[in-house]
């Protein structure tokens, strides 16, 4: 029963994420927060389903239009050698609960309010887009995220683009860092469990039902507050607890 609990969140928060072109990391690190998991299992395999589902983001994004190769590009030249760097780097695991805590209580900020960016769109400089990707990459690598719930607030708050363009582009900037950070974790030898593909298989189904509605007219804000409570709790108590 607990592992069947375990595929449902997944699909759930895979549904939810890949509505605004997440991948779900760190609604996937709360289930296994939740559930106690070690983080040497707990980054690597948030990092693969962060992975595939992205993968499916990205498609559905940037066939419906929307993306930006100049917005892309900049972030992503810094964040994917910084992600495999913070991929290799294994914090102690009172470092990483305090680490991931404080990730998970921004991404329950971040899913709750809901951003749009202003009238006036310009394009982000490229030193500080730069500077930008280095910082979100060596975090994403760090915890086991892929970045995008950092990104997306930076380009809508700044005014770099506007929402779904950002959700196309955090797609694959999400993707990208996945697999970096995967590839550095996997230079430290870390083994998945076997039931993993489970978690994968629900991961992919979600992602197909989350982007394509995403990419067309579902509005998730309600369902996503939902799911900032969830991981505002798993936050609280890998912080307190």
């Amino acid at each position: 029963m607990l592992e069947i609990g375990v595929i449902l969140a997944i699909l759930i928060v895979a549904v939810l994420y890949s509505s605004v072109g997440h991948g779900g990391a760190s609604g996937y690190l709360a289930v296994m927060a939740f559930l106690v998991v070690t983080p040497e299992i707990t980054k690597p395999a948030a990092l693969l389903l962060n992975a595939f589902v992205a993968s499916i983001a990205t498609f559905q994004f940037y066939r419906a239009g929307y993306f930006s190769w100049r917005i892309f590009l900049p972030f992503a030249v810094t964040s994917v050698p910084f992600a495999f760097l913070g991929g290799m780097i294994q914090l102690s695991i009172p470092a990483y609960k305090i680490v991931l805590g404080l990730v998970l209580v921004f991404a329950a900020a971040r899913l709750a309010w809901k951003l749009s960016a202003g009238k006036e769109i310009s394009d982000p400089p490229i030193w500080i887009s730069l500077l930008i990707g280095a910082l979100i990459g060596l975090l994403s690598g760090l915890v086991g995220v892929g970045g995008g719930i950092f990104l997306t607030p930076v380009l809508l708050l700044m005014n770099w683009s506007e929402t779904k363009k950002a959700a196309g582009v955090s797609a694959l900037f999400i993707l990208v860092n996945s697999i970096s950070g995967l590839a550095g974790t996997y230079a430290q030898v870390v083994r998945l469990p076997g039931n993993v593909w489970f978690w994968v298989m629900a991961a992919v189904v979600g992602g197909v039902i989350g982007s394509t509605l995403g990419s067309k007219k579902f509005n998730s804000l309600t369902l996503r507050r939902v799911l900032a409570v969830a991981l505002l709790f798993a936050g609280v108590k890998l912080l307190f607890v």
